[in-house]
Formats: C-alpha cells, structure tokens, sequence
C-alpha cells in the first residue's frame, strides 16, 4: 500500500465545471473551461477498484453542476451503493432543469441509485442567478421521495458574522421552512476565483491555507477531474490502481 494514501476513505469526482449559476464566490472562476465531463464508467469502475482496495466511507459528486450529467453521477451512485460504501452524497444547486417531468425523473433515480446525503447549496451566491422556484422543486421531490436532504449555504468570513450577504442568505434559508429541511453547517468561502474577485474587501491580506485541501503526505480523498486527472496521473491513459502506486508528493508538497 502507498504509504501516502494509508488513511485514504473518501473519493469524490467533480463531474463537470459547467455550472447552472453564475456566482461571485465561487473558487473555480468564471468556468471558462465547462465542455468536459467525467465518464460514467471509468469513474464506476474507479470507484470498484479503489473500495476493493481501501476502507472507502464516502463517495462524492459535485461540480460545476453535476445534475447536469446525471447518467455519471448514477454511475457512481449506484456503484458506491452495491459496494455498501456508507454515504453516498451529491452536492447540487438543485438548477438543472426547468421541466417539471425531467425534475422528477432525477430525483427518483438518484433515490433508486442510494443517494444517502443530497447536500443542497442555497444561498444569496447561487441565488443571484439561480430562481429559487426550481430548487424548491427539487428538494420537494427527493424529499418526498425519502432521500435525506440538507440545506447547505456559504457563508462570508463565518456563520455568525453579520455582513449583507450572511443576512440575505439567512432570509432565504428562512423560505424554506414550510420544507422543514435540516440546515447543515454550510462552508465557509475561500479567497479563491471569484470570491477573491468579487469579495475581496471581506479577506484579509494574508490568505490562509486553503481547509479543503488535502495534506499531499497524508491523501484521505482521492479527486477526479472531469478530464480524467487525479493524484497527478490520468485515469483516461492508465489504471487508477497504478496511478495510486506511483503517487508522491511533488517537491514542495503539492500533489
């Protein structure tokens, strides 16, 4: 076993960077590169051999809006669930569609495919250009379906910290309380991409280490690209299996 990835239990796949939303706190930017997409069965098939070999918790998708591709996002779900992997979690805007039949369609079959955690980012952010009405439906439909579901928001410098945007996403958060939908603990935004752009007066000078990235010595959470990269090889050009026994970390640190 890798001695870099001894701890590894999580792996997640960004399935596009296309995105239904626009927003200004977003790391990834203004999504200048959205054409590509991760393969439905390269990733399943990642996910097989990766569990056969390590004790996985977590399987993740995201993006971009990974809704946009659902076929991956079953692919992988319905893997992680034959594997018995323990969560299974989507995080979704919930803005994929504004067919009232396609909307339905969706959250029946991610509830069939065993999503266990549908994490749903609401927010004045994703709100500026995302109409709340469709998210609404959304997270009608996997609830009434029985999938858990949790309201996710960022928030600006922390959750408690009274600036215009935090007010505006606490009365958005309160528009959902005829769903009764549990509010998770969020994330709190990093001066990255656009939110360094568009935000910055709320950072600091110094920008600190990013929380969400993973010790390159000590890799818990393998990540897929929609192209394919991962752990600095390319699961399109060879075996991820190989990929994870050559893995070290660059000089300097990075992966």
């Amino acid at each position: 076993m890798n001695q870099y990835l001894k701890n590894l239990n999580k792996i997640e796949f960004v399935i596009t960077n296309a995105c239904t939303g626009r927003c200004k706190h977003c790391s990834e930017g203004d999504h200048m590169s959205c054409g590509e997409r991760i393969d439905p069965q390269i990733a399943a098939d990642a996910v097989r051999m990766i569990a056969a070999e390590y004790d996985i918790k977590t399987v993740m998708t995201f993006g971009g809006e990974p809704l946009l591709y659902p076929d991956a996002v079953y692919a992988i779900m319905k893997t992680a669930k034959e594997l018995n992997i323990p969560r299974r979690q989507v995080i979704t805007n919930g803005y994929f569609s504004r067919n009232a039949g396609k909307i339905c369609e969706v959250a029946e079959q991610l509830a069939l495919c065993g999503v266990n955690d549908l994490l749903l980012s609401v927010d004045v952010f994703h709100q500026e250009t995302i109409p709340l009405e469709f998210v609404r439906q959304f997270a009608q439909e996997a609830k009434k379906r029985g999938m858990p579901i949790r309201l996710q928001p960022a928030w600006l410098v922390s959750a408690t910290d009274d600036n215009p945007y935090n007010r505006k996403t606490r009365e958005i958060l309160d528009s959902f309380a005829d769903m009764e939908l549990p509010i998770g603990e969020g994330n709190i935004i990093f001066p990255e991409g656009n939110a360094l752009k568009y935000l910055a007066e709320y950072f600091t000078d110094e920008i600190p280490e990013n929380p969400y990235v993973d010790d390159p010595c000590d890799v818990r959470c393998v990540s897929f690209s929609p192209n394919g990269d991962v752990l600095g090889g390319n699961v399109y050009r060879n075996d991820i299996m190989e990929i994870i026994k050559d893995y070290a970390p660059k000089r300097g640190g990075e992966i």
